[in-house]
């Protein structure tokens, strides 16, 4: 008797290749805290008034370390920054086939817009399942002009605008089809859970130093800055036909879906071709080319406003054309209406001096 296929799912799947085995993971890093280095600088007027503190390291596509800066071996938390390999770990949980925008939304921050609402929604409905059965965290959407038209429009938090909440739907839809308890999927000991930290410890090749929640309510694992960032190699240079490949695939397709309209790590994925890239809370980002290049970052205060202009350095030192990476390296410095200075990486071309 054949079935119809719900939204959200594609109407048939190719049986999966025999994933090669794998080498078990090394020692889980070390719980420390970091040696962080300053990684940019404020500058106004020509004197630098700020400087941020963190860790950068870059990999060449044979996956040995190109460059480093500061503590890139600590044990860390990489908040959604994570998500790609979660992602992975959900398919090879048992994730039934989705759509690409849908997977997309798997590994998403997302913004809250209503396309994103939309596939979230198109998600649970293919598991029949609801919103009330997410355990995610009610919030505002992220974005803020998003998050203005919601409230103006009289709308309070909601788990579906989280901005997790294509993760959380994709968990429950995984959870579902292997017939695991739904009620406490987001339980570090949940089978569910413990199929994702097998495959973030097999993709960043080291074992998961403290497992603690992260702010929408799931597990999240420390890993190295150096193991993230490998495992988003991985994913990026993954056979298509892989649960790594379609991940990526999936991510480079919609990176509006990723992230949200507008925002810096879906133009940059638009702009550097076949870059896979996110970001994540407290100055976490990682992007890597399908050779295998790849770059992890972590601001050391959490500055959101920092990431950017040190991932686009990362990336020159890749051999990302700097004429691209252009829109990316700096962030101004405004007074008086007017900008006044920038913030950039250290170790950067410093911008003409402005008035002050």
């Amino acid at each position: 008797m054949s079935h119809p296929t719900p939204a959200g799912a594609t109407p048939s799947h190719p049986p999966r290749p025999a994933r090669p085995t794998s080498p078990l993971p090394g020692e889980p890093p070390v719980v420390r805290e970091p040696a962080h280095v300053p990684v940019a600088r404020v500058v106004r007027g020509g004197v630098v008034e700020g400087v941020h503190y963190g860790s950068v390291v870059v990999l060449a596509a044979d996956g040995g370390v190109e460059y480093q800066a500061g503590d890139i071996e600590a044990a860390f938390y990489p908040r959604s920054a994570l998500k790609p390999v979660q992602a992975v770990g959900l398919l090879r949980a048992g994730l039934p086939p989705l759509d690409s925008e849908s997977l997309a939304l798997t590994a998403a921050s997302h913004s809250g817009e209503e396309r994103h609402l939309a596939t979230a929604r198109r998600i649970l409905d293919a598991a029949g399942l609801t919103e009330d059965d997410l355990r995610n965290v009610p919030d505002l959407p992220y974005d803020p002009a998003v998050r203005d038209e919601w409230i103006r429009a009289g709308r309070g938090p909601s788990r579906l605008a989280q901005n997790c909440s294509g993760k959380h739907a994709a968990m429950l839809m995984t959870a579902k089809a292997r017939g695991w308890s739904l009620e406490n999927y987001l339980d570090p000991g949940h089978p569910l859970q413990r199929e994702i930290a097998s495959a973030v410890e097999e993709l960043t090749g080291q074992g998961i130093a403290r497992v603690t929640v992260d702010g929408c309510g799931a597990p999240l694992f420390a890993v190295s800055l150096h193991g993230l960032t490998r495992a988003a190699a991985r994913i990026a240079t993954a056979a298509p036909d892989s649960d790594e490949g379609r991940v990526a695939h999936a991510m480079r397709t919609h990176p509006e879906l990723v992230s949200g309209s507008g925002r810096d790590v879906a133009r940059l994925m638009r702009a550097v071709p076949g870059l896979l890239a996110k970001d994540g809370f407290e100055g976490v980002q990682i992007a890597a080319l399908p050779d295998g290049r790849a770059v992890g970052v972590k601001i050391a205060d959490g500055a959101d406003r920092a990431r950017m202009p040190v991932t686009a350095a990362a990336l020159a030192r890749c051999g990302v054309d700097p004429e691209v990476l252009a829109a990316f390296d700096h962030a101004p410095v405004i007074g008086g209406g007017r900008e006044v200075g920038t913030l950039r990486a250290a170790g950067a071309p410093p911008a003409a001096p402005s008035a002050a």
